[in-house]
C-alpha cells in the first residue's frame, strides 16, 4: 500500500502539470500567465510555504544527522556534473549552474512529503533536505545566476544576495519561530496571522507545477539544439548516482534500517520544479531545466520502486 500511495503521489503531480498544459493550450490567462505564476510563486507563495512548514517543525528534526548524508550526496553529484561539463558539455556558467541544480536539487515538497510519509514512514526526514536546499544550495546557485546574468561582481553584492532570496528569508524566519516557540513552550505566531500565511503557502506547489505544465505547450522535449547528453547525464546523476552515494555515506555513518532506507529513497526523488522556476526567473537554461526536471520526474518512480523492492527483500 505504501508503494502504491507514493506512485499515486506522482500521478497527482502529473495531473496538475497537465492542467497547466491545457490552460496554456486554451490560452487561459493570456500569454503572460506562465510568467505571472512563476513570479508569484517565487516571491510570495514559496516563502510562505517554507515558513509554514519550518515554523511548525521540531528543531531536532530540522537539524537531524541525516542532513549530513543529504548534503554530501547532493554536493558530490553537483560537483560530478560540473566536472563532466568542464570536459564534455562545455555549457556556459549560468547553464552549468542549472545543470548542477538539475542533478542535486530534490523535489522535497510535493513528492518528498508523500514518499517520506507512505514509503519511509517518517515525514520528518524531509525537513533537513528543505533546510539544506533553501539555506545553502539555493542561495549559492542563485548568487551565481545573478552574477552571471547581470555581469557584475562585488563583495557587497554577494553579501547582500541572501536578502534577495525570498525562499531563504521564509526558511530562516520559520526556523527562528520554531526555536522561540520551543523555548517558550507555545507557538508564538497568532493563528489569525499563521492561517493566511499557510493558505498562501499552499498555493506554491500547484502554481509551480502549473507554470511548468504551461512551459510544455508549444515546445517539445529535447528540441533541436538541446544538449541531449547533458540532459541524460543529469537524469542518471539524480535518479541513480545520488541514491548510490547516499547509501554509501549513510551506511558508513552507521545508519541502518528505516533511517538508511529513508536516506536512499529520498535521494532518488526527482528534480524539484523549483529549478525551472529559478531558470525562468533569470531567463537562462529554461529548456535545459525543463527537460532535466521532466525526465527525472518520469524515471524517478521506477528507481524509487526498485529501491523499495530491494530494501523489502
Amino acid at each position: 500500500m505504501g508503494l502504491l500511495s507514493a506512485l499515486q503521489g506522482f500521478a497527482v503531480i502529473g495531473i496538475v502539470i497537465a492542467v497547466g498544459y491545457i490552460a496554456a493550450r486554451l490560452k487561459i490567462g493570456g500569454s503572460q500567465a506562465q510568467y505571472v505564476l512563476n513570479r508569484i510563486s517565487f516571491f510570495v507563495s514559496s516563502p510562505c510555504l517554507m515558513f509554514a512548514i519550518l515554523s511548525r517543525e521540531d528543531l531536532k528534526s530540522i537539524f537531524s544527522s541525516t542532513i549530513v548524508v543529504a548534503f554530501f550526496s547532493a554536493a558530490l553529484v553537483g560537483i560530478i556534473f560540473l566536472l563532466l561539463n568542464r570536459f564534455f558539455f562545455k555549457l556556459k556558467p549560468a547553464e552549468a549552474t542549472i545543470g548542477a541544480l538539475n542533478s542535486l536539487y530534490l523535489n522535497s515538497n510535493n513528492i518528498g512529503l508523500p514518499v517520506a510519509t507512505y514509503i519511509v514512514g517518517n515525514p520528518a526526514l524531509v525537513a533537513p533536505i528543505l533546510v539544506m536546499q533553501q539555506a545553502l544550495f539555493t542561495p549559492i546557485a542563485l548568487t551565481v545566476l545573478d552574477l552571471q546574468t547581470s555581469g557584475k561582481f562585488s563583495i557587497k553584492r554577494v553579501a547582500m544576495q541572501p536578502l534577495h532570496q525570498p525562499l531563504l528569508i521564509g526558511s530562516i524566519t520559520g526556523i527562528i519561530v520554531s526555536w522561540i516557540s520551543t523555548a517558550t513552550g507555545q507557538f508564538i505566531v497568532p493563528q489569525w496571522i499563521f492561517d493566511p500565511i499557510n493558505m498562501i503557502g499552499n498555493s506554491a506547489v500547484p502554481l509551480i507545477l502549473m507554470a511548468f505544465g504551461m512551459s510544455l505547450y508549444g515546445t517539445k522535449p529535447l528540441q533541436k539544439g538541446a544538449n541531449i547528453p547533458a540532459v541524460a547525464t543529469v537524469t542518471v546523476l539524480k535518479n541513480l548516482v545520488m541514491p548510490l552515494i547516499a547509501f554509501i555515506i549513510a551506511y558508513f555513518m552507521g545508519f541502518r534500517g528505516a533511517t538508511l532506507y529513508g536516506c536512499v529513497i529520498l535521494a532518488a526523488l526527482p528534480t524539484g520544479q523549483n529549478v525551472y522556476n529559478y531558470a525562468a526567473r533569470y531567463n537562462t537554461g529554461t529548456s535545459f531545466a525543463r527537460d532535466g526536471t521532466l525526465f527525472s520526474t518520469v524515471t524517478s518512480p521506477i528507481f524509487i520502486s526498485l529501491i523499495a523492492l530491494i530494501f523489502t527483500h
